[in-house]
């Protein structure tokens, strides 16, 4: 992936910051996008330059009126000419809650940033991006499981799934792939105090095939391969990268 250059929305942090500092350290320059957390954005690439790579933070507010022309700005500017290789739509808002407790402000602002801004910021990526580019979308385990407090923010990622899946037969005539990654349960520095409910780490683990918990590296990996010249012949498709989370009753090993 040397020398080419990606996009990765919510970069600031969590799995988008470690996805940018792993396509960085195979030689991509990245464009950093954050929506309120700067100083995480800038962390991110401070963290790039120290491993020799390069990198610059673009600002803006998804899921609001005027929300891509404002990155594209800022995009367009860090390019300075150069054509965008790989395009990794990450930033999504978090669930709001189960049916009933959802409003409708968090509904539609669940769509606005998880499926709206994904969308256009696809749209608005194509002039700008090479033939024989990837296009990757984090989507969520919460697509193949049911999680009653999840059904909104499920609902979303199974839209942006379907968006990989026709948008792969639209575009595979430029040669350019579009896949979607599906984490599981990640742990992350900055959701791991969600894992410390009593028992709750041990649960996941013990549901898992792999019997652990996510690290935003094992998703990261997994985008990279997909951005790679390796991931050439896989299009419209949604990787699992759950570690096997909830494949059936745990069996014991051999």
């Amino acid at each position: 992936m040397a020398g080419r250059t990606a996009l990765v929305t919510g970069a600031s942090r969590g799995i988008g910051q470690a996805i940018a500092i792993r396509l960085a350290a195979g030689g991509t320059t990245v464009i950093v996008h954050f929506g309120t957390d700067e100083d995480g954005a800038h962390a991110t690439v401070a963290e790039i330059e120290r491993g020799g790579g390069t990198a610059y933070a673009v600002g803006a507010e998804l899921g609001v009126d005027g929300d891509v022309e404002t990155l594209f700005a800022g995009v367009e500017a860090a390019l300075a000419g150069r054509p965008l290789d790989i395009l990794v739509n990450n930033a999504a808002a978090p669930p709001a809650g189960p049916l009933g407790v959802t409003t409708r402000a968090e509904f539609d602002r669940l769509f606005a940033v998880n499926v709206r801004a994904p969308y256009f910021i696809v749209q608005r990526a194509l002039p700008l991006l090479r033939d024989g580019g990837r296009i990757i979308t984090i989507s969520s385990v919460a697509t193949r499981m049911a999680n009653p407090g999840q059904t909104s923010f499920a609902m979303t990622k199974g839209a942006v799934e379907t968006m990989t899946l026709t948008l792969a037969t639209q575009l595979g005539a430029r040669g350019i792939t579009v896949n979607a990654v599906a984490p599981g349960a990640t742990r992350t520095a900055t959701n791991g105090m969600a894992f410390e409910a009593p028992g709750l780490a041990e649960f996941i683990a013990g549901s898992t095939a792999l019997g652990r918990l996510g690290e935003a590296g094992d998703v990261a990996d997994v985008v990279a391969f997909l951005a790679s010249d390796a991931a050439r012949w896989i299009t419209g498709q949604v990787i699992d990268a759950t570690g096997g989370l909830f494949l059936g009753p745990a069996a014991s090993a051999a």
